[in-house]
């Protein structure tokens, strides 16, 4: 029986012979990344699978609206890798990194968490990055009050 060298891992492994095409062992890390390569692919080859996921992503986002916070909050070491990444990608793109918002949220669209109310008034709003974060419809601006009211 023939050996062939995993994909995800590296190593040897008699692949079965229902699956004559198998390029992953059975390991259960390299059957995640074997669906996380195939769900990549598929985003980038079908339009409809992407809208879809995009849409499944939004929904349980919204169903679990304090689960990055939470996740933030345990996690602290991924908070600085994240910051650290984004810096690298901000360069790499010819720019300065921005200055992160207050409540110091990329990951989540429309967030808005102030430590102050904003006062009534007319005011400008002047992006500072180029639609570039986390997720779709985020922008960081900074806000100018042109007039009180």
């Amino acid at each position: 029986m023939e050996k062939r060298r995993c994909a995800g891992c590296r190593k040897l492994f008699h692949p079965r012979a229902q699956s004559p095409r198998q390029k992953f062992c059975a390991d259960a890390e390299c059957q995640r990344e074997r669906k996380r390569r195939w769900q990549k692919a598929r985003r980038a080859a079908d339009p409809d699978y992407r809208d879809n996921d995009v849409q499944a992503n939004r929904q349980w986002r919204r169903r679990h609206p304090e689960y990055w916070r939470a996740y933030r909050g345990e996690h602290p070491q991924s908070v600085i890798g994240n910051r650290d990444k984004q810096r690298q990608r901000d360069r790499a793109r010819g720019r300065e990194p921005p200055q992160r918002p207050l409540g110091g949220d990329l990951a989540n669209e429309d967030v808005s968490i102030l430590p102050f109310p904003i006062a009534t008034g007319t005011y400008r709003m002047i992006s500072v990055t180029g639609g570039d974060l986390a997720n779709e419809n985020a922008c960081l601006v900074k806000i100018a009050l042109l007039s009180g009211g």
